[in-house]
């Protein structure tokens, strides 16, 4: 079950007693939260018939009193309890009763962010009898690229790979920071439908030449001058991509290299999907391969794990983080 099947049964008005929205990811929960809160219930009846309870708050006694309410001048009637991983589990045990029997005029919404419940609880097999439970994974990183290009082309829009590279590089896997930023671009874009690396650094503030993305770039290509160029621009602006986000998607990249050599025939068809199904992307990371050999991929992994480390202040205390990914660098490419 995904958000979008809960969203077009809504549609369809075909209703569950109850719905659990669980996960890390939380932008698919506000999705399907917000449709609920908004759009389940006609304006007109909403007023009567909508409960909203925060888990923060909420007692426990009075969200299933809610739910055991019969509509006022509708079919209809929804509750909603929003982070309920902030209510203690033995209040949450308490709902087990009503979700036993629920009430067929009642939709109950629940989310509960950041965690999973144990499917072994009696609350998790008494939902899975009587309702729904949607569970959002984070989007794994070499999904993204495919996902920001279905959201686009959803919404009529379209997106250069590089300019996708920048965002989702600057992002991360965060849906939410995404969406909002994909949002402001577009309202930006002054009737265009394209958004290329020019708008990502305009309205996201992105530098298309001093990213990690080109310091990628220049590791790849052992260009140790622009990798140079490139961390100084980052010591003079400090947010434009700290070290805690620079180690990481560099760390990914050169496992994606790592995983070349166990591919038995390497050309491009065959490792594309280590990056993002982009074939030139799969062209530079097969001539990065053979410029560093088996032994300075593997030696590169080594060197992000310690400077990684030390910029945590383990066996290098006090070292400007600048000088940290210069010596990295240097050690890598030599």
């Amino acid at each position: 079950m995904s958000a979008q099947k809960i969203i077009a049964d809504w549609k369809n008005k075909l209703y569950k007693a109850v719905y659990w929205l669980e996960g890390e990811e939380d932008y698919y929960i506000n999705l399907v939260m917000n449709y609920a809160e908004h759009r389940i219930l006609p304006e007109s009846e909403a007023g009567f018939n909508l409960s909203v309870f925060y888990g923060k708050d909420a007692i426990w006694s009075d969200v299933v009193n809610a739910c055991m309410r019969h509509p006022m001048f509708a079919e209809k009637q929804v509750v909603l309890l929003k982070e309920a991983q902030h209510m203690k589990d033995k209040d949450l045990e308490r709902l087990e009763n009503y979700i036993e029997r629920p009430l067929g005029s009642t939709i109950f919404v629940v989310s509960y962010k950041e965690k999973t419940l144990d499917k072994r609880t009696k609350l998790s097999k008494v939902i899975k009898k009587h309702g729904e439970i949607f569970t959002s994974d984070k989007i794994r990183e070499y999904k993204l690229v495919e996902w920001v290009t279905d959201y686009l082309q959803s919404q009529d829009f379209t997106m250069t790979s590089r300019a996708i590279g920048l965002l989702t590089e600057h992002l991360g896997n965060d849906l939410n920071r995404i969406v909002n930023e994909l949002e402001k671009l577009t309202v930006n874009l002054g009737g265009r439908r394209s958004i290329t690396e020019d708008d990502i650094e305009k309205f996201v503030g992105v530098s298309k030449e001093y990213n990690v993305f080109e310091l990628q770039d220049a590791l790849s290509k052992k260009d140790l001058a622009k990798a140079i160029r490139i961390i100084q621009y980052f010591e003079a602006n400090p947010k434009a991509a700290p070290i805690q986000m620079v180690l990481p998607a560099l760390y990914g990249y050169f496992s994606r290299l790592y995983a070349i050599f166990g591919i038995a025939d390497r050309n491009e068809a065959s490792i594309k999907h280590l990056f993002f199904n982009n074939s030139f992307a799969a062209k530079d990371a097969l001539s990065a391969a053979k410029k560093y050999a088996y032994e300075g991929v593997e030696r590169s992994l080594l060197l992000l794990h310690e400077y990684n480390l030390k910029s945590l202040g383990i066996n290098s205390p006090n070292t400007p983080d600048a000088s940290l990914m210069k010596e990295m660098v240097v050690k890598m490419m030599g």
